[in-house]
């Protein structure tokens, strides 16, 4: 059963202008293994974030530090969920993710489906 889908797009371009202008901003939204990827990298997992959010309803409370996007040994993107965002899932009965990554000039996007 699917409990939610979550779908985010960024533009590369403007979202390292942001992380430009606001450094912190960087710590706040990545965890220490994503931050030393490159900018259409760390746009696609911010695109991810997003995605998993609307996928749970958008909920108040999550941090962002609490899903992080990781690869498997086959280069397949995946959601690793912790601490609120994993306990959002749980209440919402979340049992498994699916996400896809994509890239096209200075477009990232994702999407998430979160199956219960």
């Amino acid at each position: 059963m699917i409990i939610g889908i979550g779908v985010d797009v960024v533009q590369v371009t403007r979202f390292e202008q942001q992380l430009t202008k606001a450094p912190a901003l960087r710590e706040r939204l990545f965890t220490p293994a994503e931050r030393a990827l490159n900018m259409r990298s760390l746009a696609a997992r911010f695109a991810a974030k997003e995605a998993v959010a609307k996928a749970l309803g958008a909920p108040a409370g999550m941090n962002w530090q609490h899903c992080q996007i990781d690869m498997d040994a086959a280069g397949a993107p995946h959601v690793n969920a912790s601490e609120t965002v994993a306990e959002v899932a749980r209440s919402r009965g979340v049992k498994r993710w699916h996400l896809s990554l994509s890239h096209d000039g200075d477009i990232a996007t994702a999407m998430v489906v979160a199956e219960g």
